[in-house]
């Protein structure tokens, strides 16, 4: 038994999927540029390994909420645009500055700072206005668009600051034909047409992300950001699943059967006794839990391929554990149970469990926890993108053969279906 297959779990990034879906998104926004997302650590599938994928696909920027997130990268020797526009007051501008990231401004406090910053680097800052254009979240009102576009255009005229762009973001984007659409797209275009009169000549304006991407082409502009998309799944099942969308799923989460043993009828399963056996059977111990990013809501629902059938959590998922019901069957201690993948072998999706925890993919895979060490396949540029090629197995930040490796991060009873119209309000995510 090799190394890897000896991991009591483990969460395969497949690379060459992952550059698979940025060109298939380069091609949905034919003549902007792309942005891809790399920000809580890839969404759980690894920054840096992500960014210089995406890099080599053709992505022209990488975008990072936190400015940490985007050091990081710098750090880790990727150059090229970097944006990030999670900010805070007192957070690290002139690091950020110094290292040439794009940061995002959306109000005068920040401004400021950002001018700040410059002044203390020695060098202008690069700063992207954000406009709120309906969202609510991050971002300047229209009402005090005129103030911050006027301040920002003074430190400009000193030479303090250069701003690079002009943007915003979609609350709906993912609901076709929802009327706060069509109404952001009005606002961001009369905000950027205000900021252009002022003399603002932005390198891009931007405001699509994953969903805009794939179904809005007057989203585009000159650049589109791309996040869970990029990593192949679905931004809502009302959209299409990432096989409709031309998309393929990069993380396989796999863990192995830890314990195979036999109980008689109307035994308890895990805390609670939540499930009780109907007769005679064998019980699979899964290795992961809670602590590892399962969802403990999942429990009794969460799915998982064990020696060729789908079963479902019997009982709560614990913090390290969960149980599956086989029915009889009686796999190896060691067998693989895959929890989520791409469905070659049959195996559950990411949605599937985000049904079964009532909420979106974009958690599932980014709550999959340092515990679980990322393997990445297909890691050069030419792999065919097959689960079988794989090129370099990290764990915990070196590679199973020992050597030094980049950074790690630090994821029969019926499958619930994805198709449930009511919790679309429930799956929006970034």
């Amino acid at each position: 038994m090799n190394e890897t297959a000896s991991l009591r779990a483990r969460a395969e990034i497949d690379l060459a999927a992952l550059r698979a879906n940025v060109r298939a998104l380069r091609e949905r926004a034919a003549g902007a540029q792309l942005m891809a997302v790399v920000k809580s650590d890839g969404y759980g599938h690894g920054a840096v390994p992500c960014a210089r994928a995406a890099r080599e696909a053709g992505a022209t920027w990488l975008g990072t909420a936190t400015p940490h997130e985007a050091l990081a990268l710098r750090a880790a020797g990727l150059d090229g645009r970097i944006m990030c526009w999670l900010w805070t007051p007192g957070g690290p501008w002139r690091e950020a500055i110094e290292a040439g990231i794009d940061v995002s401004v959306s109000a005068l406090w920040s401004l400021r700072e950002a001018v700040a910053g410059a002044a203390a680097a020695g060098r202008p800052a690069r700063v992207q206005l954000k406009a709120d254009t309906g969202l609510g979240r991050a971002g300047c009102q229209p009402a005090d668009w005129p103030e911050l576009v006027a301040e920002a255009r003074a430190a400009e005229r000193t030479g303090t600051i250069r701003i690079t762009g002009l943007w915003s973001h979609l609350a709906c984007a993912d609901e076709p034909g929802h009327p706060s659409i069509a109404a952001q797209l009005s606002v961001f275009r009369d905000m950027v047409a205000y900021a252009e009169k002022e003399g603002v000549d932005p390198e891009v304006r931007h405001l699509a992300n994953s969903p805009a991407t794939l179904t809005l082409p007057e989203t585009h502009f000159d650049l589109v950001r791309t996040g869970i998309a990029m990593y192949g799944i679905s931004p809502a099942p009302e959209l299409g699943t990432p096989a409709e969308l031309g998309l393929r799923p990069v993380m396989t989460l796999a863990a192995a059967v830890a314990l195979v043993k036999d109980v008689p009828a109307g035994h308890g399963v895990s805390y609670g006794h939540h499930y009780a056996t109907a007769g005679e059977t064998t019980l699979g111990l899964i290795p992961v839990g809670y602590a590892d990013g399962i969802p403990r809501h999942a429990s009794g629902r969460g799915p998982v391929l064990v020696g060729g059938r789908v079963r479902t959590a019997a009982g709560r998922v614990a913090m390290d554990q969960f149980v599956v019901d086989l029915g009889g069957d009686r796999p190896e201690p060691g067998a693989e149970a895959l929890l989520f993948g791409p469905g070659d072998r049959g195996e559950p999706s990411v949605e599937d469990w985000a049904v079964a925890a009532d909420t979106i993919g974009y958690e599932i895979v980014t709550r999959i926890g340092t515990r679980v060490p990322r393997v990445y396949v297909n890691e050069s540029a030419g792999a065919t993108g097959e689960l079988d090629g794989v090129a370099a197995e990290y764990v915990n930040g070196a590679s199973v053969d020992g050597t030094a490796a980049g950074p790690a991060h630090g994821t029969a009873p019926t499958v619930p279906t994805a198709a449930d119209p009511t919790r679309a309000e429930a799956r929006r995510g970034e």
